[in-house]
């Protein structure tokens, strides 16, 4: 995921990321040393960020009252431009401690968080609801036709207008008032539910001293909790939470009572009877999304949030998601109607529940295609795929990657790469942080230090970071993916390569700065090159003989390529339609979301053996990473993804007319209007039939 982590104050900061120098004391607000200008997060002291923050918002608010007290008439110069500008190294601090609260998450980054976050607050109300400010902007929103200005100039202005009104500019002064403590407690029950559900996530551990409760697990997944339990200083075999260590023991483990145990610990996260609950912390954020949403004019969050997407209504998105759910669950049905026979053709004489679903999976997948994990995990070493997606970049967009050794990192085993155009320009630094650790969130995702601009005479490039939560190496065996992992690295290196490439001018629509159901394009498209055979016989080598994936593998895995969809195509859709019509209540005084994850169940025919992809108590995308009302996003850019995919396979995976074309979506990150250019790429309209054939339900 394309990870969103600040309100949109913050959000402007990160688009203005960029050292200016200075004669300060704290090392985060001097310029960088570096090659490139690179963080040097060996010299920054946690103790030294509230600071750091606090001269960064004065210089921020300096730099606004310029622009306020500006006697000139408007301009575009004089006015986004200037904002634009503004707050240069508020934007550093920013996008550094708010990426590493993500991932080397810390008590004192904690504290630092909750103590700027009202500041922050604070100083968005005093940007977005200043009236002389707004003037200004209004002024020029006003004239725009008249102005000379470009698609990308028209489209900045239109979205700092936007964001204005939407940050309360039009309002009367008490009702500005109620909408900065609005978002003022928003922030913060943000970021109480994030950490919630990062400390309860750790809080588990499944501690196994009987080495025949490991019956079932590859050798593999037994030295990697062996290892785990060591680093703990503890005996045996240690399992968490985190997807490498939880999955593989859903999928091999024969102990069912175990099973059962880890799969309700993973699920029930943020719902424990513990200090860590997040029920109460949901129902307080969304009865404040509710009241924002109606003190703006809108009937309830998802028409607010809704309204500067693609999709545009509730209705567009809620159809697009029946019109996937529907053959889904079907499919789903038939999937669990043949996991219950295999139970039954073993002796098993129960009900198939959630905690059996992986494991008979993989027993049915071994018994249909003679295929698993442990036959497919050795042809996958990490650096192998790495260099595999890298390869593919450079063979479409004519990149390359120089891994560099210089440029300081923020955590033993974080690499960083020099990203080069074809004639051996700069383009970006790239950095990759790829393992699990007690200080990281869960998931995978994509943020930047510096955002790509190119205005008033600075080109500045951007610094972008993949972090993910792989399966680590162990022992002398490096570290082996499975295809879900392979999958995640192509999805993530996607937006990767999105900021990277990104050749625009103003911060404000750089990179991944497009729409939020347009973003993920790029990372889902980028993930189909992973599999394919041509892609594959390049990078997916044995890691002890170097022997290329073989073809009878490659065929076994097309041939199972549709297995277990249903399941996986209806637990995201559940969850996107439980985002979206969780924020369409009117009155959340007695909600409680396991009664209302229960009812909108009944309610789809969702059955109850596949749990959603994320209950609401640790369905982190919606309340602590900027996806609320916008996980349906993943499927509405699977359309064209997968629509525009079809046209590479008809002309070739690299044909060099249709990789040029498409990388001019890269390039033009928010800078044009985003449907006609894809038309303009594809020759049509998208076909939503595309995604249904993908996903073998159609």
């Amino acid at each position: 995921m394309k990870k969103t982590i600040l309100t949109s104050l913050t959000a402007i900061i990160m688009m203005t990321q960029i050292s200016c120098g200075g004669e300060k004391s704290i090392a985060i607000l001097n310029e960088s040393k570096a090659p490139f200008g690179a963080p040097e997060f060996h010299l920054y002291e946690t103790t030294d960020y509230l600071e750091a923050f606090k001269i960064g918002i004065a210089e921020k608010r300096a730099d606004i009252k310029k622009i306020i007290e500006n006697k000139e008439e408007p301009t575009f110069a004089n006015t986004i431009d200037a904002l634009e500008l503004s707050g240069k190294r508020l934007g550093k601090v920013s996008s550094i401690f708010f990426n590493l609260n993500e991932s080397n998450n810390s008590p004192e980054m904690v504290e630092v968080e909750n103590a700027v976050t009202p500041l922050l607050t604070e100083l968005s109300g005093y940007i977005f609801m200043n009236d002389s400010l707004f003037a200004r902007i209004r002024t020029l929103y006003d004239n725009k036709t008249s102005l000379g200005l470009n698609e990308e100039q028209l489209i900045v202005l239109e979205n700092y207008y936007q964001q204005f009104v939407r940050g309360g500019a039009l309002l009367n002064e008490q009702d500005k008032t109620t909408l900065l403590d609005l978002n003022t407690k928003l922030s913060l029950a943000s970021i109480e539910f994030g950490n919630n559900l990062l400390a309860d996530g750790k809080d588990f551990k499944l501690l196994i001293t009987d080495e025949a409760d490991l019956s079932g697990l590859p050798q593999a997944v037994r030295d990697a909790a062996a290892e785990t339990a060591k680093a703990e200083g503890s005996e045996g075999w240690l399992f968490t939470l985190d997807k490498p260590s939880c999955i593989p023991f859903l999928q091999y483990a024969d102990n069912r009572d175990l099973r059962e145990k880890i799969y309700k610990a993973y699920y029930g996260r943020g719902n424990n009877e513990n200090k860590y609950n997040n029920k109460d912390v949901i129902r307080r954020i969304l009865q404040l999304r509710q009241q924002k949403a109606k003190l703006l004019g809108f009937d309830n969050y998802a028409e607010f949030v809704l309204d500067e997407k693609m999709a545009k209504t509730v209705e567009a998105a809620d159809n697009l998601l029946m019109s996937i759910w529907k053959p889904a669950v079907e499919r789903a049905k038939e999937e669990r109607d043949n996991l219950q026979a295999m139970i039954k053709a073993d002796g098993g004489n129960f009900k198939l529940e959630g905690w059996d679903w992986f494991y008979y999976t993989e027993k049915l997948r071994m018994q249909k295609y003679a295929l698993n994990d442990a036959e497919i995990k050795p042809y996958f070493q990490l650096e192998n795929v790495l260099a595999g997606a890298f390869d593919c970049a450079n063979r479409l967009y004519h990149v390359n990657f120089t891994e560099r050794t210089d440029i300081p990192t923020y955590y033993d085993g974080v690499r960083t790469f020099e990203v080069t155009d074809k004639d051996g320009n700069h383009l970006a630094v790239f950095y990759t942080d790829f393992f699990p650790r007690a200080s990281k969130r869960s998931g995978a995702w994509m943020t930047e230090f510096v955002t790509q601009r190119n205005i008033a005479g600075e080109d500045v490039r951007p610094m972008v970071v993949n972090v993910c939560n792989f399966t680590a190496p162990t022992g002398d065996t490096p570290a082996l993916l499975n295809i879900d992992e392979t999958r995640t690295l192509f999805h993530e290196f996607g937006h990767a390569l999105h900021g990277m490439l990104t050749q625009t001018h103003y911060p404000m629509v750089a990179g991944t700065s497009v729409k939020h159901d347009f973003v993920e394009l790029f990372s889902q498209i980028n993930e189909k090159w992973s599999v394919e055979p041509e892609v594959l016989r390049t990078y997916a080598k044995h890691y002890k003989t170097g022997e290329i994936i073989p073809d009878s593998l490659i065929e076994k895995m097309q041939r199972s390529a549709h297995f277990n969809l249903g399941f996986e195509t209806s637990e995201l859709v559940a969850a996107a339609l439980l985002d979206l019509r969780m924020h369409t209540i009117d009155d959340y005084s007695n909600f409680d979301c396991d009664q209302f994850e229960n009812e909108v169940r009944k309610e789809l025919g969702f059955i109850p053996e596949i749990e959603y992809r994320y209950c609401s108590t640790n369905f982190a995308h919606v309340f602590s990473g900027g996806y609320a009302v916008g996980y349906y996003a993943y499927l509405w850019a699977e359309v064209l993804d997968c629509d525009a995919f079809e046209l590479f396979k008809q002309r070739g995976l690299f044909d060099a007319e249709t990789a040029a074309s498409f990388k001019q979506l890269l390039e033009m990150g928010g800078s044009k209007d985003p449907m006609r250019e894809y038309v303009r790429f594809r020759g049509a309209q998208p076909n939503p039939d595309a995604l249904l054939r993908v996903r073998g339900l159609k």
